[in-house]
This record gives C-alpha cells, structure tokens and sequence, in this order.
C-alpha cells in the first residue's frame, strides 16, 4: 500500500510543480484594452460667475435642502431616505452586484468539482469467452475537477467588469437619492405655492363678495345699474372657480410627497406642520455657493455611473479577445472501482488497492469558430463606444441642467422684484377705485379691472416666489448634491437584511464596509490580480 501512497504523491508533485510556471509565464498577461476614461470637455467656469449672488465657494451638499432653514421640508427629506421604496430597490440592487463580483472571482479557482459514481453490468458474449462469467458488474466512484487556468486574463477581466459594474450600482443609488431629495424638496415647494395661490384667491373672494354689497346696495339705491351687479357676479365667480382646481392640485402634491415618503396617501397636515405652516414657500438665500464645473465629475452620481459602466465594457472587450486564444485546462480525478470477477468482490470497492487517479492538461481552441468569435469581440468593442460616447454626453448634458438651473435661479429673483411692485401698486389701485366707485367718482368697471388685476399679480408673485425655491432645487439637483448623506450608513435597512439573512445565507455581505464607498469619477478602481 505504501509504494502506491507514494506513487500518488509524486504525481500530485509534479503537478504542482508544473503549475507555478504556468502561472508566473502566463497568468500575468490580460488580453483587451485597458480603460482609460474619455477625454471630455469642461468649463472652466461658469457663463453667470461674474454675478454677485453666485459664489464659488464649496457649498453644503451633503444636505443642501437646509439652506431653506425650514424644519419641515428637514423632517421631510429624513422620512424619505428611510422609508423610500425605488431607494430601497436599489439599494438590494447593489448586494445582486456584490454577490455577482463574488461569483467572478470564484473563476479563478478550479471552475468545476464533482463526485461521480456508476455500477455497470458487463454480461456481454465476449466475457463469457474469456471465462470472466455470465453477468460482471463493474462498480466506480470518485471525484473529479478542471481548472481552466486565466493565462489570457479573461477571468480576471470579468472581475475588473464585475467590480466596475458594482461601482456603476453604488452610483445608480447616489443619483436616485440625488434625485429623491430634489423630488421632496420640489413637492414641498409645490405645496406651499399651491397653499399661498389658495389663500390668495381666498382673499380676493372676500374683496369681491364686498364690492359685489356695495354694487347691489347702490342699485337698490338707485345710483347704480344692474350690470355693474351682474359684472361684480361674474368676477367672483370666476376667482370661485379657481379654488377647487388649485385644491385639486394641492392633494395631487401631497399625494406625490407621500409616495416619495413610501407612504400611502394621506392629508399630510401634521407633518406639513398644519395652519401655521399653511402657504409659508421656503425663502431661499441670495447668494448660491455653486463651486466650479469641474466639480461636476466628481460630485454627479450620473456621471460615475456612465464612467464605470464604460469601464465594465472595456473589461468585457477583454473577455471576448480571450476567447480567440486556446483555453488551457488542468483535469484530474481521484476514485476507486472494483468487480466481481476473477475472485474479486464488491466489498473490495474501497480497499486503497483499489483506487485510481488521473491528472492531466488540456486545450480547447476553437480555431473553426474565429470570425464568429471576431465578430463578438467587435460587438463587444462598439458597445463600448457607444458607452464611451455616452459619459461624454452625460458630462455635457451635466454642465447643460447645471447652466440651465443657475440662469433659472438668478433671472426669477430679478423677475420676483419686478412682480413685487407691480402687486403692491395692483393693492394701491384697488384700493382708490373701490373709494372713487364709493364716492361716485368712477364707474363699477374700473373697479373689477382693478380687482381682476390684483389677483392676477399677486398670483403671478406666489408663482414665482415658488419658482426661485424650486430653481434652487435645481441648481443643487444638477450639482450632484444629496448622496452624501447616505456616507457611512449601510444601503439596505435593517429590516430588509434581517429578512434577507433570514431567508438566504448571507455571509459578511450585509455588514457593514461589504460593499465599498464609490469611488471619484475618473479613478477606476481595478482589482490588481
């Protein structure tokens, strides 16, 4: 027994011997391209960086939404980072992403075990011949593995894919929380100037209802005619019938937040801080701290998602390429096997006598299959330009919103002094009319002129006050402002990795630090295998 345990052991020993050279010679080449990120053009400053109210300063991003200094909108913002389900879906999207780098890196291993076993019953003519019985059963057991060894790099490219497709999941859930923040924030917002409009048109109901007594009252008199009361009923009618749409649209919005808030619908009136809060639109600061377009590229989450996808394609290039070069394999399998025949029993089966072994290399190439192989790696390469043309369309579209929103946050400060005084002046004109109509000085049609007038302005300032809030919003939107409140907290809830973990085995996944922080765009982060 001893010389076969030894004989066993020098084959095992050469082969790992052999194996070292194979991995020093060749396993450190990787076939496909490297990625490098594309070239992009960027601003250097931006086209409004000479007004007083932008600033270029580093601005609060990580929870920008507080520059409002409204608690409510806080609280708001809170509940929806917590309780937001297309967040959440994201979130178990990125553990799927972790899960599948694991599933690349196991490649570099022995890619396939087994145990296999057959009985087989040999009774054929030519036994019988031989003397070997009627009926020989032949029993066999073992195991068996291949290890396809990466001399071209194609395993570990799929884990460079794999990891920068992780990267791009991180990225995917920083841009919807990027997004999620600015959607609470401007359905706040919403709330509020619907509040405001509803208090207005509010208001002016009771301003006309007045003039609509005194028209009545002086055609009872007879110092008036009927069409100045019917004229009187048509105004407030109409300022009526505006109501109901603007609350219409007010529980639309607040149906909105309580879906952001991953909440049924509800009338929302504690958490909107009831009537004190009641028409109260967020006053934004002046001055904007926007930093410098650059910044971009290191803050937008949209960006570093197209860069990693273009980075996980890049590798799959790579994958392709691999497949043009002949496979070497190493197979071996261990066993024993017995008979019945010539004295031998099948109880013998595991009598170390009995064993087996077989170690050896092999080569697959699939010469015959070059130009469809060819073609998967032009496939594979244009997908890669598509995605490369991709990041630098983000990165333009980027600077675009950035451009858009801050032009959109300066021009409707200008245009809110403007409506200010017109709606001041609109006051003042009503107020002499309805004293000249009181006085029989003018006629009832100055009156409603002078009423349809202040309510069309004080409409237009409420609407624009919410415009400057919500171009603000936008500005930090497209600033990439938001994510970083998620820094240093786990992505999935505690309740969903308990249900998880209950349901599958998990390992070190869900702890803390399993998936890693994303990187800056521009700086890739490859495995070094």
């Amino acid at each position: 027994m001893v010389p076969k345990i030894d004989a066993l052991k020098s084959a095992v020993g050469r082969l790992l011997l052999v194996l070292p050279a194979l991995l020093s010679s060749g396993c450190t080449a990787k076939i496909g391209p490297d990625y490098q990120t594309p070239d992009t053009q960027v601003s250097p400053n931006w086209l409004e960086s000479d007004d007083s109210r932008v600033s270029k300063k580093e601005g609060n991003y990580r929870e920008w939404w507080r520059v409002f200094k409204d608690p409510v909108l806080n609280k708001l913002v809170e509940t929806a980072y917590s309780q937001n389900l297309p967040l959440q879906i994201t979130a178990v999207r990125i553990l799927g992403s972790r899960a599948e780098l694991g599933v690349a890196t196991g490649n570099l291993f022995p890619q396939s075990q087994g145990f296999e076993g057959a009985t087989e019953n040999l009774g054929m003519p030519f036994l019988r011949n031989l003397g070997m019985g009627d009926s020989v059963w032949y029993t066999r057991v073992g195991v068996m593995s291949n290890w396809e060894i990466d001399i071209w790099g194609k395993y570990r490219r799929a884990i460079e894919s794999a990891d920068a497709q992780l990267m791009a999941s991180v990225a995917e859930y920083d841009d919807i929380l990027v997004t999620l923040t600015a959607d609470v924030a401007n359905s706040y917002v919403q709330i509020r100037t619907l509040e405001k409009r509803l208090d207005i048109a509010r208001q002016n109901v009771k301003t006309q209802s007045e003039s609509l007594r005194i028209a009545d009252a002086k055609f009872h008199g007879g110092t008036s005619t009927q069409r100045d009361v019917e004229q009187a009923k048509t105004v407030l009618a109409s300022t009526q019938a505006t109501i109901p749409v603007l609350e219409g649209q007010l529980r639309q919005a607040k149906n909105t937040l309580c879906y952001l808030m991953g909440m049924p619908p509800e009338k929302l009136d504690k958490p909107l801080g009831g009537e004190k809060q009641f028409g109260q639109i967020p006053a934004p600061p002046v001055q904007v701290a926007v930093g410098i377009p650059a910044d971009l590229l290191r803050r937008r989450p949209d960006v570093r998602r197209a860069e990693q996808n273009a980075a996980a394609q890049s590798a799959r290039i790579g994958i392709a390429k691999a497949s043009l070069y002949p496979a070497f394999s190493i197979s071996g399998s261990f066993g024993f096997i017995s008979t019945n025949s010539q004295g031998h029993s099948l109880g013998d089966l595991f009598n170390w006598g009995q064993h087996f072994y077989r170690f050896g290399p092999s080569v697959q190439w699939n010469l015959f299959n070059y130009g469809q192989l060819t073609n998967q790696v032009r496939a594979q390469d244009a997908r890669f330009q598509e995605l490369a043309l991709s990041y630098q369309n983000t990165v333009l579209k980027a600077q675009q919103e950035a451009e858009s929103s801050l032009i959109g946050f300066l021009k409707t400060q200008n245009s809110a002094e403007f409506l200010a005084e017109s709606t001041a002046a609109a006051q003042r004109s009503l107020d002499l009319a309805t004293l000249q109509y009181r006085e029989g000085i003018t006629d009832f049609t100055t009156v409603l002129t002078a009423e349809q007038d202040l309510l069309k302005q004080q409409d237009n300032f409420a609407q624009t006050l919410g415009s400057i809030a919500t171009n603000l919003v936008g500005v930090y939107r497209t600033l990439g402002g938001g994510w970083q409140i998620r820094e240093g907290k786990d992505f999935v809830p505690e309740p969903i990795q308990a249900a998880m973990a209950e349901r599958t085995n998990w390992g070190d996944l869900l702890k803390p630090g399993a998936v890693p922080a994303a990187p800056p765009s521009s700086l890739i982060r490859a495995p070094d295998w």
